[in-house]
């Protein structure tokens, strides 16, 4: 699995690529969209990762019967977890 520092770095990679170019082409509102486009595909990306991080930890654990959690448990914690409050 990927480290966390790694996908993030190679978002930015692809972002900076992508601005240079419109950049270069003095266009603004290529520039514009990329940022916000940018901005929101980090954010998408920052939860995804928290995702697989509680999964993992569910995995690595044991729950309260010694057994290894059911992906039936994972995805009611995942719903726990994303729940509006």
């Amino acid at each position: 699995m990927r480290d966390r520092q790694r996908i993030i770095e190679n978002l930015e990679d692809l972002f900076r690529e992508a601005f240079k170019r419109a950049d270069e082409a003095k266009d603004t509102e290529a520039m514009t969209r990329l940022d916000f486009e940018f901005q929101r595909d980090q954010l998408y990306l920052e939860v995804a990762l928290d995702m697989r991080e509680l999964l993992a930890a569910m995995d690595s654990g044991k729950n309260a019967e010694g057994t290894t959690t059911s992906l039936l448990e994972k995805a009611q914690a995942i719903r726990k977890l994303t729940r509006l409050r």
